[in-house]
């Protein structure tokens, strides 16, 4: 077969035969009488061979040595493509990503995209200060402007992912400014297997206090993560949700900020009928004899924070309890 025999039946074309043939990667088993290359079927199974190792990501030299050294290891060297692979998906995820950030800030020009690189590039330091100060610079430009909040992918991407304490509050105050932009990307981020990103996205989401925001948040009443749950009803009662009356008293319960978790609950209770329902959900677990006496103790010092006669009824009951420190409580906030 002459070259273009080869290349119709290959695939490969002609001038990437003779790079082959220059190579010594498929050199064709003779020449004709007028010097032309002449392939023989062994020498077109050896070019199927040697393309489909290249689509496998070998390059030219590896595909010569996995055909000509029986010493090759081939899970070896899959494995080492496989490696190199997937470090090139993760840049390219990473670049996929920056842009996805970029365009969500809605960039009008050049100069707002440039803005925004630099804001990505500052808050990906290993520096805190470095990071903190890009926030601050970047809200403060943006409040020049007009604007509300740079970036808000951006700054959203970087909430949930912060660790050191004072720049997570920028962070975090930075995205309120900025009210429902980054909502979305928040969403996603209570969402995630990782249970600190979840607490992060609540706190964020907290801050934020749209109803969109809320929203999103009533999620995390149900999240496997006491500090997802915790933030999500401290925020909720806060402002008045119902929805966040199991979430409060598991933390009394459990002794998990207990105090402020209480002062939700007397939140709550200024409604007249919610206030029954608080009441009469304390009273069951004062009296399910499976509540721990330290349990009990904190549910009735938080009744301080209810107010109503019903209140005091109950309390009435609780300064003859035979658990000391609940009827020592009892009677004190009876006395007040």
């Amino acid at each position: 077969m002459l070259i273009g025999e080869v290349a119709r039946r290959s695939g490969v074309s002609a001038r990437m035969l003779r790079h082959y043939d220059r190579l010594g990667l498929v050199r064709p088993t003779g020449r004709t009488s007028g010097g032309y290359r002449e392939y023989a079927e062994t020498d077109l199974r050896r070019i199927l061979h040697v393309e489909m190792l290249r689509s496998l990501g070998l390059s030219l030299e590896q595909t010569r040595e996995a055909l000509d050294d029986p010493a090759t290891a081939p899970a070896q060297l899959v494995a080492e493509l496989a490696a190199q692979t997937r470090a090139r998906i993760a840049v390219e995820e990473e670049l996929l990503d920056r842009l996805e950030q970029v365009r969500a800030g809605d960039p009008q020009g050049w100069t707002d995209v440039l803005r925004t690189t630099e804001l990505l590039r500052s808050v990906a330091s290993a520096d805190p200060n470095r990071r903190a100060r890009a926030v601050l610079v970047s809200a403060t430009e943006a409040a020049g402007s007009g604007g509300g909040q740079p970036a808000p992918d951006a700054l959203a991407g970087a909430v949930l992912t912060e660790e050191e304490t004072n720049v997570a509050g920028t962070l975090r105050w930075a995205l309120a400014r900025g009210g429902d932009r980054a909502v979305h990307r928040l969403s996603a981020g209570l969402a995630s297997t990782d249970p600190d990103v979840r607490r992060r996205a609540a706190e964020a989401l907290a801050e934020i206090g749209t109803e969109r925001a809320d929203q999103v948040l009533r999620t995390g009443l149900a999240d496997a993560e006491a500090p997802v749950r915790d933030r999500a009803a401290l925020t909720l009662g806060g402002r008045g949700e119902a929805a966040a009356l199991p979430g409060l008293l598991e933390m009394v319960l459990a002794g998990r900020t207990d105090v402020e978790a209480a002062e939700v609950l007397g939140q709550l209770a200024a409604d007249e009928p919610r206030r029954a329902e608080i009441l009469a959900a304390v009273s069951d677990l004062l009296h399910d004899a499976g509540t721990p006496p330290a349990a009990r103790s904190r549910l009735t010092q938080a009744l301080g924070d209810v107010p109503g006669a019903g209140t005091q009824r109950l309390l009435a009951e609780l300064t003859g309890d035979p658990q000391p420190d609940v009827a020592r409580i009892a009677t004190y906030l009876r006395s007040r």
